[in-house]
């Protein structure tokens, strides 16, 4: 009788306070018994920072790029979240199975709520790297009033995808390895850890060189950070087009997608 009142408790609660208790669930479960709790967000963004600017700047010398760290740590911010975001959201349905088969609630809930530890380890990030930013850009750093307009983009494109992998992960469970794999070569043609006009193989080549930068969904997004952070200029008008335009139309599908597929959810788990 008592999980019985819990459950009916549970199926009452508005949806924004649903959300609220499982994105705390999510990060309070994930550093549970920790001792620095979420300062282990930073700390592997961190190590690989320290490590390639170690490998690239000082071992093999190879990156020319004054501030290099910073360089590094914009791309790895964003991809804390980016690709967080795919591991996440692909097991956010499968690991709730018992909640969905027997409490209503809107089902995008859970993958969204899922990207709570993703989206902290980026914000916390973004606010280490803006004083420093504000100090050591060339450019002009107001442009980082353009932040917000940036992380929407980032944003609809991150709840899309994770969306899509929520539910495709349900009825085809390699889904998540798959998206864990593509994952490591995908981090390495994203201009993280070097600049597109350092790549000697893409001069002559224009047509390899908008394949990296537009084809790469991920790419315009990285530019735009380093624009703003690195820079310390206003991104193109086409990046920020692609960002905004791209994350609207991710997000839009993704969300199709989970809406077509989300009925038969509780059959599957």
């Amino acid at each position: 009788m008592d999980r019985y009142d819990a459950r009916m408790r549970l199926s009452s609660v508005p949806n924004w306070d649903l959300f609220a208790n499982l994105a705390r669930r999510e990060v309070r479960g994930r550093y549970k018994g920790s001792f620095l709790g979420l300062v282990w967000t930073l700390v592997i963004p961190l190590v690989m920072m320290v490590t390639y600017t170690v490998v690239f700047s000082v071992l093999w010398k190879v990156a020319v790029l004054p501030h290099y760290w910073l360089f590094l740590l914009i791309g790895i911010g964003f991809w804390a979240f980016f690709g967080g975001g795919f591991t996440a959201g692909a097991t956010s349905l499968v690991s709730n199975a018992g909640l969905i088969t027997k409490v209503s609630f809107p089902r995008a809930i859970l993958p969204i709520s899922a990207l709570t530890s993703q989206a902290i380890t980026m914000l916390i990030m973004l606010g280490l790297m803006t004083p420093f930013a504000i100090v050591l850009t060339p450019g002009n750093p107001w442009v980082l009033l353009l932040l917000p307009v940036v992380m929407l983009g980032i944003v609809m494109i991150v709840v899309g995808f994770s969306l899509a992998m929520s539910v495709l992960n349900v009825f085809f469970r390699d889904a998540e390895h798959i998206a864990g794999a593509l994952l490591i070569p995908w981090f390495f043609i994203t201009p993280i850890i070097y600049t597109l006009d350092s790549l000697p193989q893409l001069r002559g080549h224009l047509w390899a060189y908008r394949l990296l930068e537009y084809g790469n969904i991920a790419t315009p997004y990285v530019l735009a950070l380093q624009d703003l952070f690195y820079f310390g200029r206003v991104p193109r008008l086409v990046v920020m087009v692609y960002v905004l335009g791209v994350g609207a139309l991710v997000l839009a599908g993704g969300y199709a997608l989970f809406t077509r597929l989300q009925r038969n959810l509780a059959v599957e788990l």
